[in-house]
């Protein structure tokens, strides 16, 4: 016989739920009522400090910062590869270790191809 679904099971699940929530609109509201509120010009202009802006803010980033995000981010996901092969290599054995080592390598390459292109140059 198969196990029947029962909605009571998740009762657990919308109480955290609902717990989590009061927490955050609480806090919010609590946070609210405390804090002192004295608004004043400087306070009030786009910069807290009370700098003036001297330019717009929309003015465009560089691509070459946009280019290093992106490595930056892609070598960072595929260096979190490693630690669950790390973990998992008792039962991955050679095929594995075959397996990373080829992985390391197109990086490798990925990363010296960009390097020679000058996509991690600054200036």
């Amino acid at each position: 016989m198969s196990e029947s679904y029962l909605p009571g099971d998740y009762f657990p699940i919308l109480v955290f739920i609902f717990l989590a929530g009061a927490f955050a609109i609480g806090s919010l509201l609590f946070g609210t009522l405390l804090r002192p509120d004295r608004p004043y010009r400087e306070k009030q202009s786009p910069y807290e400090s009370g700098a003036q802006p001297f330019s717009d803010a929309r003015v465009p980033f560089p691509l070459r910062y946009y280019i290093i995000a992106m490595l930056f981010v892609i070598f960072d996901i595929e260096g979190v590869y490693l630690y669950p092969w790390a973990v998992s290599f008792h039962q991955v054995g050679l095929f594995g270790l075959v397996e990373m080592i080829l992985f390391i390598l197109i990086l490798l390459v990925g990363y010296f191809y960009a390097w020679q292109k000058g996509a991690l140059e600054w200036d």
